[in-house]
C-alpha cells in the first residue's frame, strides 16, 4: 500500500467542510444509472477548480474509515494516483502523474467501487508544497469520464476563461420604470452589481396588448435588441442563480408606488423567465 501524505489527511478535512448535507450521496444511489449533471451544477465546479484534469487512475488505496476524519456515510476514501490524460484548465502544466485523496460512493450493497484504470475528470486546486499532488474542490470532485459530459465541462470552461465572461452578480442596483405614453406601455430598467464591477442590466418592454418582453445588456451601453439569455449558457447561470427571489425594495424605494409596483412585477417576470438554479 502506498504511504499517504500526512498534509493530504489535513487537505482531507477541509474538503468535507465544505461539503453541503444534499452532496452526501446515499448508497442506494450509486447504483443508478450514470445522469448528467445539470449546467448549473457543472457551472459552479467548473468556476470553483482552478485545475480541471482529465486523468486516468493507475491506483486506488482505500484509508481506513477511521483515519477518515470526516467521511460522509456511505462513501469510502481512497488514496489515488492517476496519469494525466489531458489538463483542460490551469495557468501551468502538471505532472503527468499525480495523486490525491477522493471519497467516492459505494454501490448499494456497500462494496467499494473498483477505481484501476477508470478514466475520470477532476476538479481541483493545487496544493503549493506539492506540485504532484492536488486536492479535489468538493465530494464530487471526481467524476466517471463520459464523452458528452467531458463535450459539456470544456465548453463551461470556455464560456468561464473567456474575455467577456459575465461575472458573478453580487446584488441589485437601482431600478425604475417609466410609463409610456400610451396606456398600460412603458419600460423597466433594473442595473446589477457584479463583483468586477462590470455592468449587467436588464431592460423589461411594455406594449399595449402585448407580453412584456425582456433583454438584458452586459456592457455600458443597452441594447434592448439582444434578447433574453439562452438556458444553460453562463449568462443564463449568472442571473438565474445570482439574482436575488424578490426585487429589494431599497433599489425601488425612490420611486413613484405604482412604478415601483410595476418595476417589482417585471423583476419578477424576469425570475420565472429565466427559471430555477437546478
Amino acid at each position: 500500500m502506498n504511504r499517504i501524505p500526512a498534509h493530504l489527511f489535513c487537505c482531507a478535512a477541509a474538503l468535507i467542510a465544505t461539503v453541503p448535507a444534499a452532496a452526501q450521496t446515499p448508497p442506494a444511489a450509486a447504483q443508478a444509472a450514470p445522469i448528467l449533471p445539470s449546467y448549473a451544477t457543472l457551472a459552479r465546479q467548473v468556476i470553483a477548480a482552478p485545475l480541471i484534469i482529465d486523468a486516468r487512475i493507475r491506483s486506488a488505496s482505500r484509508v481506513k474509515d477511521a483515519q477518515a476524519t470526516g467521511l460522509a456515510p456511505g462513501r469510502a476514501r481512497f488514496y489515488v494516483e492517476a496519469d494525466v490524460l489531458t489538463l483542460i484548465r490551469g495557468k501551468s502544466a502538471v505532472p503527468a502523474r499525480i495523486s490525491y485523496l477522493a471519497d467516492v460512493p459505494l454501490d448499494s450493497r456497500g462494496r467499494v467501487p473498483k477505481l484501476k484504470k477508470q478514466r475520470v475528470l477532476l476538479f481541483a486546486r493545487p496544493i503549493s508544497a506539492a506540485p504532484d499532488q492536488v486536492q479535489l474542490t468538493g465530494a464530487d470532485g471526481q467524476r466517471l469520464w463520459l464523452a458528452e459530459l467531458d463535450s459539456q465541462i470544456r465548453g463551461i470552461t470556455r464560456e468561464v476563461l473567456a474575455t467577456d465572461a459575465p461575472a458573478a452578480i453580487s446584488s441589485v442596483g437601482n431600478a425604475f420604470h417609466v410609463q409610456g405614453s400610451l396606456p398600460g406601455e412603458g419600460e423597466t430598467q433594473i442595473f446589477l452589481l457584479t463583483s468586477t464591477g462590470s455592468q449587467i442590466s436588464l431592460q423589461i418592454l411594455r406594449r399595449p396588448g402585448q407580453r412584456p418582453s425582456w433583454s438584458v445588456s452586459t456592457g455600458d451601453f443597452i441594447d434592448e435588441s439582444a434578447g433574453a439569455p439562452p438556458k444553460n449558457t453562463l449568462l443564463w447561470y449568472r442571473l438565474a442563480c445570482g439574482l436575488p427571489a424578490q426585487l429589494p425594495a431599497s433599489a425601488i424605494e425612490s420611486e413613484d408606488p405604482a412604478d415601483a409596483r410595476i418595476a417589482a412585477e417585471d423583476y419578477a417576470l424576469v425570475r420565472r423567465e429565466l427559471g430555477p438554479c437546478a
